[in-house]
């Protein structure tokens, strides 16, 4: 039960960080031109990992 709960929650994440990824698009291009660079990449990456961990071996 405690694994469905944490998969359910890990996979939340994961898709939540996708659609702020999105949303952050434009102002990631305007800090990319001004020489920032914001690290949504890495959000992403790393709840996609956690994802695939929390996943039964198959």
């Amino acid at each position: 039960m405690a694994t469905r709960l944490y998969q359910a929650s890990v996979l939340a994440l994961y898709q939540l960080s996708i659609v702020f990824g999105i949303a952050m698009l434009p102002l990631a291009l305007v800090a990319n031109r001004a020489g920032i660079q914001l690290p949504v990449d890495r959000l992403v990456s790393r709840l996609g990992s956690a994802y695939e961990r929390s996943l039964p071996e198959a």
